[in-house]
């Protein structure tokens, strides 16, 4: 049996001190919408309650699908970073990067970089070219996690994201490959994966070849952040039903268009020769200050 986490789109605050010189981009649309409202979505205080909760749970393994910065100033990679190791080793939490935390170019080493540990696996990938980081594979008893990223620089106003070829045909391949060997296979991305899912500008560009891989090959997980919402579609596949969840961001107050912070946790087992999965969907109670069970309910009964 394992226990997984899900959380996304933290946006760690409070927004670090910003000169003129690094504002001079994209980063200014960015840096007047935190200023204007979004530092009012997210508070800390949350995220902390969150993170709380789901240490309580037990879990054994936490995926975080992206956006834990804003804007991406030099300065937010590094405490990303430190927030990453507070949550637990890299052995234990799975990071996929979203499109804030590729906001704009910045040296790699200095910027999603210092996450690569987290962003990591130690099963191979055939083909996979050489100093490339995704897709990659965590084993973890009978399931596999797969990570891809769909963070990629757009224009301001946009917040689109893409996988491309190699990335795609490496997944085809490796979701095939990994059904065969027997796992519970569980794909880890920022954007919604499937097509009309979000706003043309907030889309994933190959939404519709990556829907026609999970119809072909399937898999058991999917999950994603990006849209701030609840999300749970059902696509079919030779091999079962491709479950597909998203989550609130994990660090938001409820407002009138978005619900409060929350996550979700997958208990995974295989008895009998069959997949088990329970989902338990936990969220934010403003007047209590704390976290509560909103939905529990089996995937494979």
């Amino acid at each position: 049996m394992l226990h997984l986490a899900h959380l996304s789109d933290p946006h760690l605050g409070p927004m670090p001190a910003a000169g003129f010189g690094p504002l001079l981009s994209k980063r200014i649309t960015g840096y007047l919408s935190w200023k204007l409202n979004r530092h009012n979505v997210h508070q800390p205080h949350v995220l902390e309650a969150l993170l709380a909760d789901i240490k309580s749970a037990g879990v054994h393994q936490i995926a975080v699908t992206g956006d834990l910065v804003n804007i991406a100033l030099p300065a937010e990679f590094p405490r990303a970073q430190k927030w990453l190791e507070g949550i637990g080793s890299p052995a234990d939490v799975a990071l996929v990067p979203g499109n804030h935390d590729a906001y704009v170019p910045i040296i790699w080493k200095l910027g999603q970089g210092l996450w690569q540990p987290f962003m990591s696996g130690e099963a191979a990938v055939p083909g996979k070219p050489e100093g490339t980081i995704f897709p990659y594979i965590r084993l973890r008893r009978n399931v596999a996690l797969i990570g891809v990223s769909s963070a990629i620089e757009t224009f301001p106003f946009q917040a689109s994201g893409a996988l491309g070829a190699t990335q795609l045909d490496l997944l085809d391949q490796t979701l095939k490959r990994l059904r065969d060997q027997g796992f519970f296979r569980v794909l880890l991305i920022h954007h919604p994966p499937l097509p009309g899912q979000a706003t043309t500008r907030k889309a994933l560009k190959d939404a519709s070849q990556l829907e026609e891989i999970l119809k072909t090959q399937g898999a058991e997980l999917v999950l994603h952040g990006h849209n701030h919402r609840h999300m749970h579609e059902k696509l079919a596949s030779p091999y079962g039903p491709v479950h597909i969840f998203g989550v609130p961001s994990a660090s938001a107050v409820e407002t009138e268009h978005k619900p409060a912070a929350a996550w979700n946790m997958y208990t995974i087992a295989r008895q009998s020769g069959k997949w088990s999965c329970t989902v338990t969907i936990r969220g934010f109670n403003e007047k209590q200050q704390s976290f509560h069970e909103l939905k529990n309910f089996e995937l494979y009964p």
